[in-house]
């Protein structure tokens, strides 16, 4: 989106009060403050034409609290059955589970308030559009749709993480103590109503001219998985997955969205505005208006770099080597690689070196040096356990399963960024994608599987099947209405989505998170217990509500 590039005016939102919600935020409203040069803009900036729209632009912004970041990373990549924690990283008890995931976490509290400052910016749009002139009423129904679509995205995040949040609907003024915690069926009332409601007035098409602005097909989109994840929660009705199916056969047949022909292709760096994706969080190669850039690129990475043949680049990535495939994704989730192009396509499996010479063999003793000239394979990883025979005939080092560990292991490709300006570079520019079309057709397939039309959803996976065959195995990937059942759904999905910041959210809604953790996770099978299935209120909004918590009560368990 145009005018996401403006993200250094959104400090006016500190003078508006919209940083004060639930009485956090204090410590981000200095920083806003010190590093913006229109900090000074008042409270009725917000009622002009111009203003109403940088405030839209501003609660977009809020998006990149979760989307490409260690905290969103973290709450849905770590503490699964598809990945545990690499060597590096002061988070690893948030994939463990251990005592010190509790009501302190700051990223947690980071969330609540990012999310919650977004959530007051939209309140005040949504409150003050009306009295705004200057602009087309079509433009001010539109940036009305734009602020339900975005409070209803966050309400639904901390109903996934938290259950029962402060459901605040009305600007919000000033810091305020008064506070409470509504229950799952309303916020799901909520996030539906102001879906609803937005989608007649976003445009009716799959991409906005203004790229990044939300459209008909994300919100329907959206609203197809809050009605998948309403279905297994407390507040379920009959008619769920009726309306998810709905919702995404729209998306499917009424914005021209296609799924591209190589899976490769989605993820592919410079290819990020491609057909198959609904939305997406939009980042920049400038540092003023990039706020902490999308940091994907760093956590999924082996280290590499200091082994031989090889130095850090931008190409091969900065490995934090944060999140490592669990042998559960590796074995079972990737297991019929013959046929089903995924697993290549998804994991990187060969580094070419950069630092040519002769250097003894590390990880690979089947030989005892390797010499390379400049672009020479110095690592692979064929996925298998290759002979040690075989691996002698290699003039580089071949990385095997058994030899994995928690600092060498398969990387996946989908968030590599080389266009950081260099090797250190932690603010990665790429967008990141949020709802792609292959999601759509898998919740479809989910949602027509659980209400027993299991020959519809056979036939949707196999649209998502056939593109991920390699040449000539299309045939073999089709699967009959009969092979369908719950692992097929959780193992399709993760083939499909892995490291996109769906698995948490899936087990959780699935209802199986501490039995796939217990079974799959052995670094969070001893220590993840019930209560893990929502994750602690932030102490400090605790702490700073009226009657701490007898005003607003912990999780239990925390």
């Amino acid at each position: 989106m145009k005018s996401f590039k403006l993200f250094k005016k959104i400090s006016f939102l500190a003078n508006l009060g919209l940083i004060g919600t639930l009485g956090l935020g204090l410590q981000s409203c200095n920083d806003l403050l010190t590093e913006n040069v229109v900090s000074r803009i008042g409270n009725d900036y917000i009622n002009t034409a111009k203003g109403l729209n940088d405030a839209t632009s501003a609660a977009y912004s809020t998006m990149r609290s979760w989307y490409g970041t260690e905290r969103g990373m973290n709450l849905t990549i770590f503490g699964t059955d598809s990945y545990t924690n690499g060597a590096d990283g002061s988070w690893k008890f948030m994939n463990t589970y251990t005592t010190d995931f509790d009501t302190r976490n700051g990223l947690l509290a980071e969330i609540w308030n990012d999310f919650y400052q977004g959530i007051n910016t939209c309140n005040a749009i949504i409150e003050r559009a009306p009295t705004v002139t200057g602009l087309a009423e079509s433009v001010k129904k539109q940036r009305v749709a734009e602020a339900k679509f975005i409070r209803a995205h966050h309400y639904f995040i901390f109903t996934q993480l938290f259950g029962g949040v402060d459901l605040r609907l009305k600007e919000t003024l000033a810091p305020t103590k008064v506070v409470k915690r509504s229950t799952v069926a309303e916020q799901y009332a909520q996030i539906i109503k102001d879906l609803n409601e937005a989608i007649p007035d976003l445009e009716n098409k799959s991409r906005s001219a203004d790229y990044g602005r939300a459209t008909r097909a994300a919100a329907e989109h959206l609203l197809g998985r809050v009605y998948l994840t309403k279905a297994t929660s407390s507040a379920k009705a009959g008619d769920d997955y009726a309306k998810a199916i709905a919702n995404f056969k729209n998306v499917i047949a009424n914005y021209g969205l296609t799924l591209l022909p190589n899976f490769a292709d989605v993820h592919k760096q410079g290819n990020e505005m491609n057909n198959e994706v609904i939305w997406s969080i939009q980042y920049t190669r400038d540092p003023l208006t990039n706020a902490g850039g999308n940091n994907a690129h760093v956590f999924f990475g082996m280290e590499y770099d200091v082994l031989p043949g090889m130095q850090r680049d931008t190409e091969n990535g900065r490995p934090f080597k944060r999140y490592m495939p669990t042998k559960y994704t590796l074995d079972v989730v990737f297991n019929n690689r013959d046929v089903d192009s995924r697993y290549k396509k998804t994991f990187k499996d060969t580094y070419y070196s950069n630092k040519p010479g002769t250097y003894n063999t590390s990880f690979d003793l089947t030989k005892k040096t390797v010499t390379f000239a400049l672009g020479d394979t110095a690592i692979f990883l064929p996925g298998y356990e290759m002979s040690d025979s075989e691996r002698a005939k290699k003039k580089y080092q071949v990385l095997v399963p058994s030899r994995y560990d928690e600092r060498i292991f398969p990387a996946i490709n989908k968030h590599f960024d080389g266009g950081r300006v260099d090797r250190t570079q932690f603010e990665g520019g790429r967008d990141f994608i949020a709802f792609r079309l292959a999601d759509t057709y898998l919740m479809l397939a989910e949602a027509q599987y659980f209400s027993g039309l299991k020959a519809d959803a056979a036939a949707n996976y196999n649209i998502i099947r056939r593109r991920a065959a390699w040449p000539g195995k299309e045939n073999e990937m089709v699967v009959k209405a009969d092979d369908l059942n719950i692992e097929f759904v959780m193992d399709e999905r993760e083939r499909e989505l892995i490291g996109e910041q769906s698995r948490w959210l899936d087990l959780a809604r699935w209802g199986n998170l501490i039995d796939r953790v217990k079974k799959y996770n052995p670094q969070a099978a001893p220590f993840i217990k019930a209560h893990h299935v929502l994750r602690p209120i932030p102490q400090l909004q605790i702490d700073r509500a009226e009657g701490t918590s007898t005003g607003f009560p912990q999780n239990p368990g925390y």
